[in-house]
């Protein structure tokens, strides 16, 4: 133990007031050494002898980094706060008071364990990078320091691509396992001074600082798209996902939850052009939320006041130009509304109605068809249900699931606005549709482009051979009409043929179509 010559000398008698500190403190004189040390803070520093030594020299031995410096100087007459960490990781509060007589009463409070539950409370358990509460200090923080610098900073918000897959089929230890990786990849693409966070689930984000805007967070995304985009192996897994990222600067100077507002709001653009991508925030985007949350607000009032009415569009077969089906838009209400109406009617036609793919999302869609069908009395065999690709993007497998399921019920399905996806074949390999719809954008293109007709054609005679009925949309003209006819498409749909129509002529329709009136001239 390092032994302290003028306390050996000295011995000055400890004053009781500090003898009864339940805190380490320390009292030192007008020349700012150290004259008494309670119990408590001869603990703190048991491989030292305080007495004798200034408060400065005796935080040095310590190995102690940060503010004590002003501790050190001998004016007895001020008070003052500083923080200072120890050789040994400890966090040491140390507040200086003043006495009338002279020197000073130097309290210390060791607050590390306080710091640690602080941090951790800012901490994401999973990751170790900051969580949303420690993200939006440091984000306001930053905020703070660009109004003195005029800098800019940017938020990067990321979501992860088919991360939701991997959880369902793997497991959530393999998925917690896949996070704590995208966690380091996030790390090792941002610089040093940067902020990662996880948001929660799949959701990070990134305060990006001191770096030329945009350009900045244009790299940084690339090199998160890139880097997140790489194959992992997990518990023995190949997994495959990808990044959208929505990028929000700060120029126009908003708060920090404005900021990640717009973040979110870019992230959701990337998202919806295809994902694997970035996108910038503009206030363009904002507007567009507003219209669509005007919009929603009015169909949810609309749903509640039952002010939905149905509109049909006729479907005719080419071979005897003869109506064979009316088709409506989506939704639960317009599913139990459609059944209901076909089943009075006076000619047993088909009606396909759409479901989107947020219907898929639903546990119990094959429970809603099969009660929307017993509700109505409607029999399984004169429904046809249409999806798009987008249902098919994500959860493949489940999806498959539920069209089984309708499948079973006897309700026919057929795929919509064939040829704008990227896995169509496939799709059809995995799943026997009955019908294929051919998108409108080739058919209205046929006239003058030879490849529109060539892929109108080819659609026609897979179908043809996978045993499928197709139905060309968007038919307008004569000539698209004739054009349809030619390339052996099954049944056509359009303005030409009919435009959609209220239920009361839709009914009026159907009850023609006993005499087969033909496609309109």
């Amino acid at each position: 133990m390092r032994t302290n010559t003028l306390q050996a000398t000295t011995s000055p008698q400890l004053p009781s007031s500090l003898s009864l500190f339940p805190s380490p403190a320390l009292l030192i004189d007008r020349s700012g050494l150290i004259i008494a040390a309670n119990r408590a803070a001869e603990r703190m520093f048991a491989s030292l002898e305080p007495v004798g030594l200034s408060l400065e020299s005796l935080l040095e031995l310590s190995g102690a980094t940060g503010g004590a410096a002003l501790f050190g100087a001998p004016d007895a007459a001020s008070n003052a706060r500083t923080r200072v960490q120890l050789a040994d990781g400890r966090l040491i509060d140390l507040a200086r008071a003043a006495l009338p007589e002279g020197g000073a009463v130097i309290s210390l409070f060791d607050v590390s364990a306080y710091i640690r539950d602080a941090e951790l409370g800012s901490r994401d358990p999973l990751t170790g990078l900051h969580n949303r509460v420690g993200f939006l200090a440091r984000l306001n923080d930053a905020l703070v320091d660009t109004e003195r610098s005029d800098s800019l900073v940017s938020v990067l918000c990321v979501d992860l691509d088919r991360f939701k897959t991997v959880n369902d089929a793997l497991g959530h230890p393999v998925g917690d396992a896949l996070l704590r990786k995208v966690a380091d990849r996030l790390r090792s693409a941002a610089r040093k001074g940067d902020v990662v966070a996880r948001l929660g689930g799949d959701e990070f984000a990134i305060i990006q600082r001191h770096a030329d805007q945009p350009q900045g967070a244009e790299a940084l995304a690339a090199r998160i798209v890139d880097l997140v985009g790489r194959a992992y192996v997990v518990s023995g897994h190949s997994i495959n996902i990808g990044a959208s990222i929505g990028i929000a600067l700060s120029g126009d100077k908003p708060g920090a939850d404005e900021l990640i507002k717009r973040a979110d709001l870019a992230l959701y653009r990337a998202k919806a052009s295809g994902r694997g991508q970035f996108c910038f925030y503009d206030p363009e985007m904002n507007a567009l939320m507003q219209r669509r949350r005007l919009m929603e607000l009015s169909l949810r009032r609309a749903l509640a006041l039952r002010e939905f009415r149905l509109v049909f569009q006729p479907q005719f077969a080419l071979a005897s130009d003869t109506l064979i089906g009316l088709m409506i838009p989506i939704g639960e209400w317009v599913l139990r509304e459609a059944c209901r109406q076909a089943a009075g009617w006076a000619q047993p036609l088909h009606i396909a109605v759409n479901l989107s793919a947020y219907q898929f999302k639903s546990p119990n869609l094959v429970e809603l068809v099969a009660s929307a069908l017993a509700q109505a009395g409607l029999d399984p065999a004169r429904l046809e249900l249409e999806i798009t690709e987008t249902a098919l993007l994500d959860n493949t497998e489940s999806v498959l699931a539920a069209l089984r399921g309708i499948r079973a019920l006897g309700v026919k399905i057929s795929m919509d606005d064939f040829g704008t996806g990227y896995s169509s074949l496939s799709y059809l390999q995995k799943f026997p549709f009955h019908k294929i719809k051919i998108d409108q954008s080739f058919v209205r293109r046929m006239a003058g482009d030879r490849e529109s007709e060539a892929i109108v054609k080819a659609v026609a005679a897979l179908g043809a051979t996978l045993g499928m009925t197709t139905t060309a949309e968007g038919v307008e003209t004569d000539e698209q009409l004739a054009l349809v006819r030619s390339t052996g498409c099954t049944h056509v749909q359009g303005y030409l043929t009919g435009k959609p129509m209220p239920g009361e002529h839709a009914a009026a329709l159907v009850l023609s179509s006993k005499g087969s009136p033909g496609i309109p001239a």
